[in-house]
Formats: C-alpha cells, structure tokens, sequence
C-alpha cells in the first residue's frame, strides 16, 4: 500500500516536471506573449453591444430563475399544508402512503429550490 502510494507521487511530480506549463514552454522557445499596447483604449462598438447583450441575457435568465424559485416556493407551501393535513388525519400507528409519497415529493422540490438559489 505505501509503495503504491510512493508509486503513484512519484509519477505525478514526474509528470508535472515533464510537461512544462504554457508560459514556460512559451519562454523557453523563446516565443513572446503579446500584450496589448493600450488597455485603456475604448472597446469597439460590436464589443459594447455584445457586452450588452450578455448583461441583458444574464438578467433576464436570474429573473427567470427568480420567479421559478418563487413558483416552487409557493408550491411547497401548499404540499407542506396537504402533507400536514394528511398526517393529522392518520393515527398513530399508521401513516398512509399518500403520507410517504407527499414527503418524498416535497423533499424533491426542496432540493431543486435549494439548487436553484445556489446556481448564478
């Protein structure tokens, strides 16, 4: 076990040494890495318009994703009152399966509002 793990570390430093990054590679051929003459110049109108665009589709995809988030929010509001219904219908020694299948639909719709808020 430890001699595959020497095994394995050394391999990995072997490869990382044997295959030099881009901008050492570029170095050593001696290949210059071209720099922009003048960054504060102004970006050109099809650069404007396609920065724009971007902002605009990114706005309009979190207002998307915002209004779904609400949608499935107020979805899990009305589950969570049937599932609350359901349980106090049923005794208790026994839950239905509609009990069961009310939790598991809302722990699905849970996840993916959870999912949703995180993505960007």
């Amino acid at each position: 076990m430890i001699l595959k793990r020497l095994l394995l570390s050394l391999l990995f430093l072997t490869l990382s040494f044997a295959s030099p990054s881009p901008s050492r590679a570029a170095s050593q051929a001696g290949v210059q890495i071209p720099i922009p003459q003048n960054p504060s110049a102004q970006p050109s109108p099809e650069d404007e318009a396609r920065q724009r665009w971007e902002h605009d589709h990114e706005k309009k995809a979190n207002e998307e994703r915002f209004q779904k988030i609400k949608d499935d929010t107020e979805k899990l509001v009305t589950l969570s009152n049937q599932l609350k219904e359901y349980v106090a219908k049923a005794n208790e020694h026994t839950l239905s399966v509609n009990v069961v299948k009310k939790a598991e639909e809302i722990e699905k719709l849970a996840k993916s509002v959870k999912d949703k808020m995180k993505a960007n």
